[in-house]
């Protein structure tokens, strides 16, 4: 079968431990990336560049940051949007106070406030755990909603609370088209998804795992707990920054709070949920079945019984058929979709033999 591993032989330590040792996956990641880059370019239009996949990769890569919190340190969350909203406000801030900043520069302080702000409310992570740990990021999530609309600093004082964000310029090139910002956004997701993957890989992501596992044995071994914690917080919520910074720059072009309140911060946990927990491609997968198939539903709905039904009834079928589809997955594999395609591509290796 072609997903087979026979005579993929590694004669290094470097070939060993490469991101994608199988050459299979190599081609498959060259693939995937050729046709984000180029294929979908040349051939989706502003609709669905600006509306549906800019809004994807940004929860995507919200949903990634969640992971390696939640999935990977095993540190429950429930103000993911929280951490978004300082990295979209700060990066605003740090973008017009502050003459003739890089965009990527504002990007990444936006980011590290909010990896502060993580550190700041993970600190509880040292003593409580579980459900408890959520109720306190619960509270970060309500405390940023009060300071985003409260603290006239953030949004200039601004009457209406929405401010607008300024055009994106890298290097004198603009990113005010729609394709350019597909070009952008894709190219950080990408490259912070291929980092994550990584760090998942080497001491940090080990770190990350003892403790998840089990968290006295990991101490026990000499892991500090103290410094994986805060480090998993961190990580976390810069990435979550950075994605609320595009979220508000390339997707909405504003910044305003409802836009990060606690249906968002529900919305990103079904992610990882749904996709697969303590899975890099969970992310992607998750962020493509709670953003793309509404979307999908919601065509199909209407092209079928538009003339038959009410829009108020196509509106409650859609919640009720999605809300359906997310339980019949989870019952399915409760590890998430991305465990179901680690069990299809486990089967093809050694295909035909029984498993």
């Amino acid at each position: 079968m072609f997903y087979r591993e026979t005579g993929q032989f590694k004669t290094s330590y470097v070939t060993d431990r490469a991101i994608f040792p199988i050459r299979q996956d190599r081609w498959a990641m060259s693939f995937l990336l050729v046709f984000a880059f180029v294929i979908v370019p040349l051939t989706a239009d502003d609709y669905w560049l600006g509306a549906i996949l800019i809004p994807f990769l940004v929860f995507a890569l919200a949903a990634l940051g969640l992971n390696i919190l939640t999935g990977y340190a095993g540190q429950l969350s429930l103000g993911a949007a929280a951490f978004m909203g300082v990295g979209a406000y700060i990066s605003w801030n740090a973008m017009i106070r502050i003459p003739g900043l890089p965009l990527l520069v504002g990007f990444i302080i936006g980011g590290l406030a909010a990896a502060i702000a993580g550190v700041i409310f993970g600190l509880p992570s040292l003593r409580i755990k579980g459900f408890y740990l959520a109720v306190t990021t619960l509270a970060a999530q309500f405390i940023s909603e009060w300071t985003f609309t409260h603290v006239g600093w953030l949004y200039n004082y601004d009457s209406s609370g929405s401010i607008s964000t300024p055009d994106m310029f890298i290097l004198g090139i603009g990113f005010n088209t729609t394709l350019k910002r597909y070009y952008l956004v894709m190219t950080i997701v990408a490259v912070l998804a291929l980092a994550a993957k990584n760090m998942m890989r080497n001491k940090i992501g080990r770190d990350f795992m003892a403790v998840r596992d089990m968290d006295v044995a990991a101490e026990v071994i000499g892991i500090s707990m103290l410094r994986t914690k805060l480090m998993a917080f961190a990580i976390s919520s810069f990435y979550l920054g950075i994605a609320g910074a595009l979220l508000a720059f390339a997707y909405l072009r504003n910044v305003e709070a409802i836009s990060f309140d606690l249906n968002t911060s529900l919305h990103i946990l079904f992610m990882i949920i749904i996709g697969g927990v303590g899975s890099i491609l969970g992310s992607f997968i998750g962020a493509a079945f709670i953003v793309l198939l509404p979307i999908f539903m919601n065509l199909v709905g209407h092209s079928l019984f538009s003339g038959l039904v009410t829009q108020e009834v196509l509106g409650v079928a859609e919640f009720m058929v999605f809300g359906a589809l997310i339980i019949f997955f989870l019952i399915i594999e409760p590890h998430g979709l991305a465990r179901l395609w680690q069990i299809f591509k486990e089967k093809l290796r050694i295909w035909p033999f029984p498993h």
